[in-house]
Parts: structure tokens; sequence; C-alpha cells
């Protein structure tokens, strides 16, 4: 594994650990190597040290023994290299050839791309014209996000590439699709009879997608001027969900199959004009704010952030998918900064039963819910009604809950995605006409944006975005589900009574 921008904050927080993670649960081939590579001039031990502190600081699993670590490190190597520098490149490729005779590896090799997005074209040229991709074994590329900033420089993204790796050698990440929870939507949906068959528009009302962070921009500004939360989150993270809710079941559970259905749902997702885009899609900026009893600064006020900034933190849309089964059922989906808490989930609600027959003491019999809970907390809740205890007839909700990871730790999504890459696994990754049309679905939205800046809408940091994000589903008569994590779970006003579904005993709040 050749890893370039070894000592960049992707590398630390999250590659090192993963590999270690990986190394742990004997995931990697006992002869593996890794080569990092940046533009620090940094010797072995040095590279060492930081590796450590990578793994310690960030890492989910601990170094047992000082033999364990020496073991680990013992794989790893670093270089100095000019990435621009096509010359640089016989000395990297020297390298590779002393560790692949070294180990004894039959010329697999593995490429990580953590490097700036406008580097991706240049490096795999390089690798290419430096003959590092001539090798008897197989050779892959994988790519961090963004790729490109719209559909043209994609294309032209895509075409550079394609002159050094065919397209299934190319392993693009969303990490997103890494996430436990994400993946375990293929079998929630098509290993459970009590789902498949609702799963349509005759018995499905609405779904609801929700991804909030707490955090501001952060260290982040540079790229998120340019980037905004629709080409950060939009046009991968969340796009790369509805497809995954929204698919057909595939005619095997295998790699191809899965991603034709998933790019249906992309073309079948309804685009809308740039006249269109205020009615469907909202946009927000966080002003100054309160977040848990602490002042915040607003989206302008933060460093490397141009004071009449028109870049948006918040996005919220109604989308469609025109086909047979999700025909005029209304997908919203909301992504934030500074919003009030840490959450990524998906709400599937279910029609409701007819209104008149049983009451709540609020007189509303609220709908079913399917709430897939991806982030921080993992699993999913069924809220259904019932009577309540020691009453005729006052019909209260509650949930049947499940916590993936109550008591145990999963694997990082980059975990997942390391090894899947290794193993050459691209279900998970996402394959170039997936990212051809969310670029022809974000293109329009980004130019009415910029030829009309009153657009944009404000919201105070610490709220859950812009008033104008509860009036686009106020349209339908529908509201957010604002579902909550804590102990104090509410719907409809009314306290939630649990069912854990991992223990077999009740909860009650």
């Amino acid at each position: 594994m050749v890893l370039f921008g070894a000592t960049g904050d992707l590398a630390k927080r999250k590659l090192f650990p993963a590999l270690f993670g990986l190394y742990k649960a004997k995931k990697l081939h006992a002869d593996f190597r890794v080569i990092g590579s940046g533009r620090s001039v940094m010797s072995d031990s040095d590279f060492t040290a930081m590796v450590r502190h990578s793994i310690e600081t960030f890492g989910r699993i601990s170094i047992d023994t000082e033999e364990e670590w020496t073991q680990f490190i013992s794989h790893f190597s670093y270089i100095s290299l000019d990435v621009m520098n096509l010359q640089a490149y016989n000395a990297l490729l020297a390298l590779v050839h002393t560790k692949e005779k070294e180990a004894g590896t039959a010329g697999n090799r593995l490429f990580y791309l953590a490097i700036a997005p406008n580097l991706f074209g240049p490096v795999a040229s390089y690798l290419k014209q430096s003959g590092l991709t001539d090798t008897n074994g197989w050779k892959r590329l994988v790519i961090e996000k963004p790729f490109g900033h719209d559909l043209a420089s994609a294309e032209e993204l895509n075409q550079q590439i394609q002159q050094a790796f065919d397209e299934e050698e190319i392993f693009r990440i969303d990490h997103y699709l890494g996430k436990e929870m994400v993946q375990n939507i293929e079998v929630i949906r098509f290993a459970n009879s009590l789902f498949e068959p609702l799963w349509n528009n005759t018995h499905i009302s609405n779904i609801q997608i929700t991804a909030s962070e707490t955090v501001g921009v952060e260290e982040r500004a540079v790229y998120y001027e340019n980037a905004g939360a629709l080409r950060d989150m939009v046009q991968n993270h969340m796009l790369q969900m509805i497809m995954m809710v929204c698919m057909e079941p595939p005619s095997r559970l295998k790699t191809e199959a899965i991603r034709d259905e998933k790019v249906k749902v992309l073309r079948s997702l309804r685009r809308y004009s740039e006249d269109e885009v205020p009615k469907y899609i909202v946009r927000g900026q966080y002003r100054e704010g309160s977040m848990q009893n602490h002042k915040v600064a607003g989206y302008r006020e933060e460093p490397n952030v141009k004071p009449d900034s028109l870049t948006e933190t918040f996005v919220a849309a109604k989308l469609f998918i025109d086909n047979f089964r999700w025909a005029g059922v209304p997908i919203y989906i909301r992504t934030g900064k500074r919003m009030p808490r840490k959450s990524t989930e998906i709400v599937i609600q279910f029609k409701e039963m007819p209104q008149g027959i049983f009451f709540n003491k609020n007189g509303v019999l609220g709908p079913n819910l399917l709430i897939i809970r991806i982030n921080p907390m993992e699993g999913m809740d069924l809220v259904l009604n019932a009577k309540k205890p020691g009453t005729d007839d006052d019909v209260v909700p509650i949930s049947m809950s499940f916590c993936n990871n109550c008591g145990q730790e999963t694997p990082e999504a980059y975990e997942r995605l390391f090894y899947d890459a290794i193993q050459g696994d691209s279900t998970f990754f996402t394959r170039w006409d997936e990212v051809s049309l969310a670029w022809k679905f974000v293109d329009p939205i980004r130019r009415a944006w910029d030829n009309h800046p009153e657009t944009l809408c404000y919201y105070e940091a610490g709220s859950f975005g812009p008033v104008e994000s509860e009036k686009l589903l106020q349209q339908e008569q529908h509201n957010w589900w604002n579902v909550s994590t804590s102990s104090q779970e509410k719907i409809h006003g009314v306290e939630l009574k649990h069912v854990d579904l991992q223990h077999r005993r009740p909860m009650y709040v």
C-alpha cells in the first residue's frame, strides 16, 4: 500500500487507526507493506512516532504490548515525495520494488490518495508514466471525495484517471457507505417479510433523512467556502443514503447487481430546473447562537470565512423518485452545521390509520415509524401504537428498539472500506455513473443559488435550521421528526415506552 498524504489529517485521524484495527483483527496479509509519502522530510523513526500518536489519539483499539506495536510498525516505511515532480516517482518505484522483494509479495499494489482533490489526476498520470502501475499483480486506486466540483470537472478528472486505471480498479470512497447501519439497510429491507411488501407508495407516507452536526466549520473554512453543504454532503452522502433506501431488490447480492439498482434510483430522481429550485430546496447559513449554554460565532465570523460569504451551511430539500414504487412519496433531506445535536438517521413514516377509531388524549393517532439510526447511536426503532395499560381506549406510541453498538465497538467505516479495497470488493464504493448522475442533479441547484443570492436563509446556531425548512414540509402537511436518542423521547408529545429488542426485556421511561 502506498499512502499519499501520509502526514495529513485524514491519515492521522482515520487511515492509520483503520490499518491497526485491521491488523488486530488479523485481516491484513502477514507480509503486507505500507509506504507513507508526504512532502515533509521525515525519518522513519519520526514517522513511526507519528503513526503511534495517531493510533493512541484517534484509534478505537489500544496497543496492548510493545511487542505487538513493534511487529505492526515493522511493516511501515516513509518517503518524502513531491507528487508534482515526475522524477521523484523513480525513488518511490525503487522503494516499492525493495519492499516487494523483501516481503516476497506478488506485486499487488494499492495506491491511496489522501491528498488535495486537484492532485488526483496528475498523481494517477504520474503513477502510470513512472511505471508504478506496471505490475504482475493487481493495482487499485483509492480516492477520497470530492470527485470534482461539478459535472465538467468530474468528467475531466475521470478521463485523466482512466488513462492509468480501469473503472473496476478505481475505488471512490464515500465513508457513509462504510457505516454499519447504512450497510444494514439492505438486510432490514430484503431479509424481513415485515418490511419489503410495505416498502412502496401504497404504505409509506414520506421518508426523512437527517444528517446534523453540532460543530461549525472549524479548520475546514478554506475548503468549505468553495464547497458548501450542497457539495460537501448532498452530492454524495445524502444521495447515497437515498439510493440505499429506495433501490429495487437486486437480482443477486453481487457488487454490480447492487450498484446497478442504486444507479436506477438516481436516474429516476426528479431533477429541478433553476426556476423550480426555490420551491423545493432551502439553503441556510448559521448565525451567532448558543450551543450547550455557550455562545458561538456565526459562520461569517469564523476564521478564513469571507465577511459577506453566501456559502450555505444547511440544506433541506423535498425530492421525488419518479418510478412505479415511489411515485408521489416525498423524500425530505436536511443536513447542516451548528444544529442541536449530532445525528444521522433515516425515518420511514408509514401512512396513518383512519382517524376516528382510536384516539389518544390529544385526539391524534400517530403514524408508525421505522427509525434507522446511523450515527452516533447505531440501531433502529419501530414505533407502534398500543393501548396504555390501565385504560380503556387511551392509545400511546411504543418503541421496539435495537441498539447495534451498545456494549460493543463496531468497526469504523474506514476499516470496512480499507478492507474492501484490499479485497477488491467495490460494492460500497461509488461507481462513475453514480458520480455523474449526482452532479447532473446538483449542478442546476448550484447555478440557481449563484444567480439568486437572495435565496440564502439564516438560522440561529443551536436550532434545527431556518424556518423555511419547516414550511417545505408543511406544504404536504408533514413535519420534521426531530427524533431524540435520549431517555426522554417523545412522539406527539407523549413519552415512548421502550422494548429493548437486543436484550429481550422491557425498558420503561
